[in-house]
């Protein structure tokens, strides 16, 4: 199998979410977060008053500071997050920093 590279998997991902919110009956949001000073999350879900927060990563073997965005959005809206998923090209499925989960792609597309 081909990995994909850079806008590509964030393209892939986008498109998995956005058939995902189409498919729901209540309704979710997907939307990204940047601030003023260039920290950015890819994705962020808001459904049943949660927020997700999602960050792709072409990485092989993810590393906390992959998720440096993460944890400022996740320190920022507290109680309103569930845990973080970064999404990456490696195989493992392992928690990087508490509340952010790191599993590759193509175990959630």
């Amino acid at each position: 199998m081909n990995e994909p590279t850079g806008a590509n998997l964030e393209n892939l991902v986008l498109g998995d979410l956005l058939a995902w919110r189409d498919a729901r009956l209540d309704r979710a949001d997907v939307f990204y977060w940047r601030t003023a000073i260039g920290e950015e999350i890819d994705f962020v879900i808001e459904a049943r008053g949660k927020l997700v927060p999602i960050e792709v990563k072409l990485a092989t073997r993810p590393r906390v500071n992959d998720a440096k965005h993460m944890k400022i959005f996740l320190d920022e809206y507290g109680n309103m997050c569930r845990p973080g998923l970064l999404l990456h090209t490696g195989e493992r499925v392992e928690w990087l920093a508490p509340r952010i989960l790191a599993c590759p792609w193509w175990k959630v597309l």
